[in-house]
């Protein structure tokens, strides 16, 4: 078992190609014909009866679920720099509707920046899950539990458009193939810098680490603080949202799930 604490395109026809390979490949895992791995992995687990290892639930392929892409249009540096000079224009409108004078001296060169900071609070629209991994996967003969626990997040409520920040422990029963550990933090990072829901953010989290390795389980736990139920509406301060994805093996048995969890609290 591995446990890791850290707080831690092309033209438009490439990549609707790109699109429709990565949601073949989703749709071919809910495929209810398809044969899961692991049904004959070894002769040895045949000769046994078929137990599974060290008392969990055979190996079998996470299903992904349809109900949520985890293949969004994403946009190349270019196209985000191209929006730059519309987004300093808006921010301008924005000083001047609150009651500010864009002119003065201390907000002469508020709109570039708030356009820049917001470009990089975005960012995870210029990247996609294919290039994240690229080439960090690899053949490994493991099928303990792996956990990356503790990683900080900081994304951007899509409602308000106002911060929510916290951690992210993740985790996966390998299936033959393992990912590498900084490769799960960039998987976090890549859909947090974007406007989100903390409940998608989750799922979309596991379902790109079963996409990338195929693994036995994954499991996902999210835990936030929103500023815009701290800084406006309700305003409670000490409030935190914790939202979980459950996949495969942690899903369908108790134990692996609860082990994960254990684990996970530290």
């Amino acid at each position: 078992m591995s446990i890791v604490n850290g707080p831690t395109p092309g033209s438009d026809e490439a990549f609707f190609d790109d699109v429709a390979s990565l949601k073949s490949r989703v749709r071919a895992h809910t495929d209810p014909g398809r044969k899961p791995l692991g049904k004959d992995d070894s002769a040895e687990e045949s000769e046994d009866g078929g137990r599974a290892r060290r008392g969990r639930p055979p190996l079998t392929r996470v299903q992904s679920s349809r109900d949520i892409d985890i293949v969004e249009r994403t946009r190349s540096v270019d196209e985000m720099n191209r929006a730059l000079p519309d987004m300093e224009a808006a921010y301008h409108t924005i000083l001047s509707s609150v009651g500010e004078e864009p002119a003065r001296q201390g907000l002469l060169k508020t709109p570039s920046r708030a356009a820049k900071a917001l470009m990089f609070f975005t960012k995870g629209y210029q990247e996609d899950l294919q290039e994240v991994v690229s080439d960090a996967i690899f053949d490994e003969d493991a099928d303990e539990m792996v956990i990356v626990r503790d990683i900080e997040l900081f994304s951007l409520c899509e409602h308000h458009l106002v911060p929510f920040m916290g951690k992210v422990s993740v985790g996966y029963l390998p299936n033959k193939k393992v990912l590498g550990l900084s490769k799960i933090a960039r998987i976090v990072e890549m859909y947090s810098r974007r406007l989100q829901v903390q409940e998608r953010l989750t799922k979309q989290i596991a379902l790109a680490l079963s996409e990338a390795i195929q693994p036995a389980g994954v499991a996902v736990v999210c835990e936030a603080t929103h500023m815009c139920m701290v800084m406006r509406g309700v305003q409670k301060l000490n409030s935190k949202t914790v939202t979980s994805c459950m996949l495969g093996v942690f899903r369908e048995d108790p134990k692996t799930r609860e082990e994960f969890l254990t684990l996970a609290r530290g």
